[in-house]
């Protein structure tokens, strides 16, 4: 029988996201009845970047499923499922809402050359990527106030709008749990697409893949 991979999170326990189904790793669910996108049956999504759009949990899985298939736009429905690999949620999702964010600012420098609040916010969740101790939190919570109220009192501009909206992701993503690290990268991935969305769209999956391929080892 063919098996596809898949992506998916849950909550915690493990549990769906109804709660009427609490996963093992390497044992397979198996869904009786019809399958309907959204309705019923077993879901995930089929790259890494589309899982982001359904973050219901701190737990973030690669699946495989086999059986009935049905796919959608952004996400698949099968009869049957597993989780088979649980991916370092924090681990991945920081450097890839860092990496959305430093898209932005070649817009952003190039309207407002003398202004490099965006570039020192990205610079000091980097910081503290590379080394998470209490001096770079601190630093990170500081960026996080100054992001924030930034982009509050920014103009409506695409590259402002976008650059403010994912350096806040970035620091965001950087200091608080995991299932808000998701929706942070996921916010970062979105604010990127403004200058292009399908080629910034394939540039985030092949990233995310990449991220997920090297760091959940």
């Amino acid at each position: 029988m063919k098996t596809i991979t898949g992506y998916k999170f849950l909550k915690k326990g493990n549990k769906s996201k109804e709660g009427n189904i609490k996963w093992k790793k390497g044992k397979w669910v198996i869904h009786n009845g019809n399958i309907i996108l959204c309705s019923s049956g077993l879901h995930a999504c089929r790259t890494p970047l589309q899982s982001l759009e359904y973050v219901y949990g701190d737990n973030w899985w690669v699946v495989e499923a086999r059986g009935k298939i049905v796919d959608g736009d952004d996400k698949f429905v099968a009869t049957e499922m597993r989780i088979v690999k649980q991916l370092p949620v924090k681990k991945i999702l920081v450097p890839f809402a860092v990496a959305c964010a430093k898209r932005c600012l070649k817009g952003f420098e190039s309207e407002h050359p003398g202004d490099d609040r965006p570039r020192k916010t990205i610079e000091t969740v980097e910081a503290y990527m590379k080394n998470p101790c209490k001096n770079t939190r601190s630093a990170v919570w500081s960026a996080a106030w100054s992001a924030e109220s930034a982009a509050e009192s920014a103009a409506e501009s695409a590259a402002e709008s976008a650059v403010w909206s994912a350096a806040r992701s970035a620091v965001e993503s950087a200091v608080s749990a995991a299932e808000s690290a998701a929706w942070s990268a996921r916010s970062a991935a979105r604010s990127a697409r403004s200058a292009g969305w399908c080629a910034e769209k394939k540039w985030q999956d092949k990233l995310l893949c990449k991220l997920v391929k090297e760091l959940s080892k």
